[in-house]
């Protein structure tokens, strides 16, 4: 985001502060109920953005919804999003509850993100739709064992009874030796997603799209460094070198 022109810049630095604080609700190991009730304070704090009257900590929140006409809606999906988490834990759901929590928690912010970055329209929607559900697959794929831990597993039931996982368990399903046949249809939706996400870059003006690029190589070599590590147990975290991603940065500045 640092490579952004200070308005937008500050207006994602904005977008990320609520995203990271409505997350924070929906990890913490807190009673159900209190954790419910911080996310519709939450859906009341954005209400009041735009009826004008926001809280005073949002005051940098509101004036980037001012600046760059951000919708309520993708605000309200992501608080919806996070509030799956918090209802119950997802175990194994099924493609169409994955593809609404996906639109929900990744695809809103995207939407949010496209209109500070200066997109058109139609492609800045479908950028968001595809790129984000590319990121949240990886980050599916990449946060397997720290889920479990938690008590979630996002992996889609259709791809574990595929591979002969008809329990839902979180530890149970990832110590599986098919779970990589499972972790395979993810990986297959993640690059079908990628590829999307980078044909429309690719039909974009290149200044409008410098920080989504950016963003989607990197998660790239993250999918990349998953395939080639496995997903049997054990399974060694993955993260970006921070050379790399220098590298992919400046590669996209020149």
């Amino acid at each position: 985001m640092r490579i952004l022109p200070r308005a937008q810049r500050e207006a994602m630095f904005e977008i990320y502060s609520f995203c990271r604080a409505v997350d924070d609700v929906a990890d913490d190991p807190g009673p159900r109920d209190g954790r419910r009730a911080q996310l519709q304070q939450w859906r009341d704090d954005i209400d009041a953005i735009y009826r004008g009257s926001p809280p005073a900590r949002l005051a940098g929140l509101a004036q980037a919804v001012r600046q760059f006409d951000l919708a309520r809606e993708d605000f309200i999906a992501i608080i919806d999003g996070m509030e799956m988490d918090v209802v119950d834990d997802i175990r194994a759901p099924d493609r169409a509850t994955l593809d609404l929590y996906c639109d929900r928690v990744a695809c809103a912010v995207g939407r949010l993100s496209v209109r500070v970055f200066g997109m058109a329209p139609e492609p800045g929607r479908a950028l968001a739709h595809h790129l984000g559900r590319a990121l949240q697959l990886t980050n599916i794929l990449r946060d397997l064992d720290e889920d479990a831990e938690m008590g979630r597993l996002y992996l889609p039931r259709e791809a574990l009874l595929a591979a002969g996982i008809a329990i839902t368990d979180p530890v149970a399903v990832l110590a599986r030796p098919s779970i990589g046949e499972a972790c395979a249809t993810v990986v297959a939706m993640a690059k079908a997603e990628f590829e999307a996400a980078t044909s429309i870059m690719a039909r974009s003006p290149r200044r409008v799209v410098k920080a989504p690029r950016i963003m989607g190589q990197a998660y790239r070599v993250i999918l990349d460094t998953l395939i080639a590590r496995g997903f049997k147990p054990p399974r060694q975290r993955v993260r970006l070198p921070r050379a790399k991603l220098i590298l992919i940065v400046l590669r996209n500045l020149i």
